[in-house]
């Protein structure tokens, strides 16, 4: 899942088509999550957001382990974002596992650190920001996919030599099924054991020719990623996906770029701007957006931009566009009719 910042997450297309097939629609989810259809289906979010995403999942789904598998073998190839892609059409189960661990990079809040020693291999998955832990079906599904890669890649019915989960993660006798191996819960670290001869078995998905063009574009792809936004655009992208009903603080923002809120005050003040203009500005953006979309009525504009009532939204909004909120909509996208609470 393609990301910009520590804490900026795209959702691939291909997870709706595969919960489609499931029988759970993007609204479901987006019902269940409590967030606007079209930010999880068509922009970016942030690590909460999509651990919310996950977890109306999981909760629609019903046993997390159930989740688990179902997703899991459900995608179909085609629908991998380029960053699996690459790791699919790899030379090796142990090329794949760490083309994943490194573009596992551009793709928070999970990160995958491999260690081969002896006759083991393990994968150890750890959350970018400490104190954030993501929904146990998450944590299964990603160490389930590790798996299916291998056993997809190589064309054989390989099976792992333990996995360890932190948290309870449903019916473990399904994971147990799945993985081929005992199942530990409550343990110290989320992580994959394999054979590490298992990693030697060529994967008969291998395509040169499609690995030569895909690895530098992910490669300079990643290099930029690591490269530093200005503070503000990551600031305000951060605000617009935090507001849905309420208002972010300093300290909520700074958490989220692992930062004290001293510290980003002195970072905004040096790029010569204020939390309060951001903020300021971000509504005002987020505010022409909503109201271009006619399905939103205003008192709903104004609550997913964090206005507790609609007069204080007006008041605002009159003086950024020295409108009200229903006659720039009319004006701007020339309709005669739109919803509306005022």
């Amino acid at each position: 899942m393609k990301s910009h910042t520590s804490d900026q997450i795209k959702i691939p297309p291909g997870f709706w088509a595969g919960l489609s097939q499931l029988g759970i629609t993007a609204q479901d989810v987006a019902s269940k999550a409590n967030l606007p259809l079209s930010q999880i289906t068509e922009s970016e979010v942030t690590t909460a957001q999509y651990f919310a995403v996950w977890q109306a999942y999981s909760d629609l789904i019903g046993d997390t382990a159930e989740g688990i598998i179902k997703l899991a073998t459900v995608f179909e190839t085609t629908q991998y974002p380029p960053t699996v892609l690459a790791t699919y059409h790899a030379k090796d189960y142990r090329d794949a596992l760490n083309r994943m661990v490194r573009y596992k990079q551009m793709c928070p809040p999970e990160s995958l650190r491999i260690t081969e020693e002896g006759e083991l291999c393990t994968i150890e998955l750890e959350w970018q920001h400490p104190g954030h832990s993501g929904p146990p079906l998450l944590l299964g599904l990603t160490l389930a996919f590790l798996l299916e890669l291998g056993r997809r890649g190589t064309g054989l019915p390989l099976t792992a030599q333990l996995v360890e989960f932190s948290q309870p993660i449903g019916n473990v006798k399904i994971l147990e099924a799945y993985f081929g191996c005992r199942i530990q819960i409550d343990a110290q670290y989320n992580r994959l054991t394999l054979r590490r001869n298992d990693l030697n078995h060529p994967f008969i998905s291998y395509n040169e020719e499609l690995l030569e063009i895909l690895t530098p574009v992910l490669d300079r792809t990643l290099a930029e990623q690591k490269g530093t936004r200005s503070i503000t655009e990551r600031v305000k992208w951060i605000m617009k996906r935090s507001f849905n009903g309420g208002r972010p603080d300093i300290q909520a923002v700074a958490k989220v770029l692992s930062m004290s809120d001293r510290t980003l005050q002195r970072r905004l003040t040096e790029e010569n701007t204020s939390f309060k203009q951001l903020l300021t500005q971000a509504r005002h953006e987020q505010a022409r957006e909503y109201l271009a979309d006619p399905s939103l009525d205003i008192k709903e504009v104004a609550f997913l931009i964090g206005y507790e009532d609609q007069n204080s939204f007006y008041r605002a909004f009159r003086l950024w566009e020295g409108d009200t909120p229903s006659n720039w909509r009319t004006e701007h996208l020339g309709l005669n009719s739109i919803p509306s609470s005022s």
